[in-house]
């Protein structure tokens, strides 16, 4: 397993993708932390996320466990930063990598799955409110930066 990630790292290194990366935390290939701004034309454009990824022993025959470690206000992630995606799931493919994964979790700020939510209250207000959606999203963006953990 450590072999496909250390190729991973490698062509993630030598092909960025604007707006994602993605790296081992420390030595350990099994933790990584990514990046990704939000799409431009979303209530997520100019703000940066943060996502853990571990790898288990299968990878990668199995997904990886992601999830986002800056709070998020998505319909389909909660409040711990789990995320529902079929490619984390029951979609999972080997030919699924970090770098498609971090494409998809992109992909998923700007077009949620309203029809299988997380957070009843963000998918209510983005199909019915997207100036308070926004405030939402803005809101629990800024509460994690005055953390510090940006």
């Amino acid at each position: 397993m450590p072999h496909s990630l250390q190729s991973e790292l490698m062509s993630l290194m030598t092909s960025p993708t604007p707006g994602i990366s993605a790296f081992p935390d420390g030595a350990d290939l099994t933790h990584w932390t990514g990046t990704l701004k939000g799409p431009s034309s979303t209530p997520y454009e100019n703000l940066t996320f943060k996502l853990s990824f571990d790898f288990p022993a299968r990878y990668p025959y199995s997904p990886p466990e992601v999830r986002f470690t800056t709070p998020i206000f998505h319909p389909n992630i909660d409040f711990s930063g789990r995320i529902c995606l079929d490619i984390l799931k029951d979609k999972w493919s080997p030919v699924q990598n970090v770098h498609s994964v971090m494409i998809s979790v992109q992909s998923l700020l700007g077009e949620p799955n309203n029809a299988s939510p997380l957070n009843g209250q963000a998918a209510e207000l983005w199909d019915k409110d997207p100036e308070e959606y926004k405030k939402h999203v803005l809101a629990r963006h800024r509460t994690e930066s005055k953390e510090g953990d940006l």
